[in-house]
């Protein structure tokens, strides 16, 4: 039976897992073993989107995987021309062994995978993101070294980050903090989700206006741009009401001393965040990119067979 990676969710089971091993082929990798566990492989990637890290980290890692990636965008394929998304599934499952979707809608997502009989992973839609998730937690594992006592600040927009953050806060027992101005919210069915999963482990998901109370003692602050690709006519309405979220260093001030500073980028530097949080010894940005490419390693590892 097939594995889709849509949601945050869909790794329930072994979140951690994925982390952990993630974490050990990034050791491997870094000491000259390799891995060809995608040896004669072909990864089809649809990208509406555009897209630094999430590219670039799949199509590298399938070439150190020993397999191959096809960059497919809708002016290249028929897609961007009528051609329906379960026409589209039903095609490619036929020619390759995985597929990586970077969608407007999560809906178009699910579609996909509903009509594909090969493996489809999500890089990114509208509600989630759930492998920049998988880099993001082991980033935190290899700074803290647990999961469980650590308090996540999320401070920015309620967006599909934010919810992947959350849930994925949930499943590891993590206190999850998020504050956004009033109107800019997660969807209340992730908050419900994420709290019902923290339960288990005791820990908390906490949704407030309060960006203070949010960085106060905070182990990781953790933001992302004001205004995602989609929003462009939002953009001056969203500034002006993330102005006073800024993370800077009058706010970083109030998390723990030893506290890390993470950005799934690009970064609007001097909107979110400013560069001196951005550059500082706090901060693991480019640490947080560079396991995109161990992430998707892991993430095909355990997908594609």
């Amino acid at each position: 039976m097939k594995r889709d990676i849509i949601s945050v969710l869909d790794m329930k089971k072994d979140f951690e897992d994925f982390v952990e091993e993630g974490i050990l082929l990034k050791k491997n990798f870094k000491s000259g073993k390799r891995d060809s566990s995608m040896d004669r492989k072909t990864l089809g990637m649809i990208f509406e989107k555009a897209s630094t890290r999430t590219r670039v980290s799949f199509e590298t890692a399938m070439t150190q995987l020993g397999g191959h990636a096809i960059y497919l965008s809708p002016r290249d394929m028929q897609m961007g021309r009528g051609e329906t998304i379960a026409d589209t599934g039903k095609v490619l499952s036929g020619m390759v062994d995985g597929i990586l979707y970077r969608a407007f809608e999560h809906d178009n997502v699910v579609e996909l995978a509903e009509n594909s009989s090969v493996s489809v992973i999500n890089g990114l839609d509208n509600l989630e993101h759930p492998t920049q998730i998988v880099a993001d937690y082991m980033t935190i594992m290899e700074r803290k070294g647990k999961f469980k006592g650590l308090k996540i600040a999320y401070i920015g927009d309620g967006n599909n980050t934010a919810n992947s953050l959350m849930l994925a806060a949930g499943l590891v027992g993590a206190d999850f903090w998020i504050a956004t101005p009033e109107g800019y919210e997660p969807p209340e069915r992730f908050v419900k989700e994420s709290k019902l999963l923290a339960k288990k482990h005791r820990s908390e998901i906490e949704v407030t206006n309060n960006y203070k109370e949010a960085a106060t003692n905070a182990d990781v602050v953790y933001t992302d741009v004001w205004v995602s690709m989609g929003e462009e006519k939002e953009k001056e309405a969203k500034e002006k009401a993330f102005k006073s979220f800024q993370i800077n260093e009058k706010l970083v001030s109030l998390a723990k001393k030893d506290y890390i500073f993470m950005h799934c980028l690009p970064a609007h530097r001097g909107l979110e965040v400013t560069n001196g949080v951005a550059d500082s010894r706090n901060s693991v940005i480019f640490q947080e990119a560079e396991n995109r490419l161990h992430a998707e390693k892991i993430i095909l590892k355990k997908v594609i067979k």
